[in-house]
């Protein structure tokens, strides 16, 4: 009765302040398997992080034109690494959000075994996905990017004109205000334009949707998120850098006390242990956090279709009734979730409809 309960989303929609905390509770109860699960895809950025900070370091002190030519592969080959590093987590991060929900439907254990196993059944699809989706965020970098610079624009020339006209500390004060606002919008643009494609995995894993259709799924989905994905994305980049200071620290000292440059501009000068052991923090840190990112997606795009399609019935009624056959309708008559692409079975019906045994 307690995992019954304890699993059971609530009737009500989640705030941004709940949408945190049900993905650290969440993160708390499955730590090390989520840690696992977040492994493979931070290791892949991390060989490739490693391969970039070497050849950086190098790159600028080889008198060999042949070692030259390839350090500079090696710098190609790293970045290429970190990106596909990056876009495996977003694959991966489609198994979770269905283990997530299987979780919430049937009390399944969130395993790696599972999650990888919903990856295998749709990962060209998710992967061509994952590209449209590093894609979009390009795109959306270049929209936010524009956006600043078109307001601090205006607010450099609305200070010069301030000089012409009043006092000194006034044309700081609209500079400093202007700056802040300029950075608001930018924040903002790259979030409203962000949040469109944030459920694609999600929906590609649960709803059994295809590439296309499951980034028009995705746009169809995401109304009114921009608050709740910025102050998820503020809380794990809070969480992320905090985790990376205490990481980081005892390197640093060990640094200080045997004296080398603790400044990144003088990292060409770095001992190579020292080089590797800073480029292999951040992706240590990223496994420590990566699934709260996971999860609090994951959760995101179930709150969403509770907001919008009673999707908590859906699941309530999947879970006292067993597996629902696939309609060719809409949700919330759709199941709420497909079997077709899984290795999943229809669980076996709860002994009464309360859910209790």
């Amino acid at each position: 009765m307690s995992n019954f309960l304890s699993n059971q989303l609530p009737l009500a929609p989640l705030g941004a302040g709940d949408l945190i905390d049900r993905a650290v509770r969440l993160y708390r109860r499955h730590l090390f398997t989520l840690m696992r699960i977040a492994a493979p895809p931070v290791i892949v950025s991390t060989i490739g992080s490693v391969l970039f900070s070497v050849a950086w370091r190098k790159v600028w002190t080889t008198a060999s034109g042949g070692m030259l030519a390839l350090y500079i592969f090696m710098i190609v080959a790293g970045g290429i690494v970190i990106v596909a590093g990056y876009v495996f987590s977003l694959i991966v991060m489609g198994g979770a959000a269905r283990n997530l929900v299987c979780h919430l439907l049937w009390n399944e254990p969130v395993s790696i075994r599972a999650t990888y196993a919903a990856v295998r059944s749709r990962f060209w699809g998710l992967l061509g996905a994952s590209l449209i989706m590093v894609a979009w965020f390009g795109l959306s970098a270049m929209v936010a990017s524009f956006g600043w610079y078109t307001v601090f624009v205006l607010v450099a020339i609305g200070a010069v004109v301030v000089t012409q006209i009043a006092p000194m500390w006034m044309a700081v004060l609209v500079w400093v205000a202007g700056t802040i606002v300029s950075a608001v919008v930018a924040l903002w643009l790259f979030f409203f334009f962000i949040g469109r494609i944030a459920y694609v995995p999600q929906v590609m894993l649960v709803e059994g949707k295809g590439v296309f259709s499951s980034v028009s799924r995705s746009f169809s989905l995401a109304k009114g998120n921009v608050r709740r994905l910025m102050a998820m994305t503020l809380f794990i980049t809070f969480a992320f850098y905090s985790a990376l200071m205490i990481l980081v620290a005892p390197l640093l000292w060990y640094g200080y006390l045997n004296g080398v440059s603790l400044s990144p501009w003088d990292s060409t000068e770095w001992p190579a242990f020292y080089a590797i052991a800073y480029s292999v923090l951040q992706p240590v840190s990223s496994i420590l956090l990566a699934p709260i990112w996971m999860l609090g997606l994951s959760l995101l795009y179930v709150d969403e279709r509770v907001r919008h399609e009673g999707y908590d019935i859906e699941l309530m009624v999947s879970r006292q009734l067993g597996s629902v056959p696939k309609l060719d309708v809409v949700s919330p008559y759709a199941p709420a979730i497909v079997m077709d692409h899984e290795r999943i079975t229809a669980p076996p019906r709860p002994g009464n409809t309360l859910g209790l045994s």
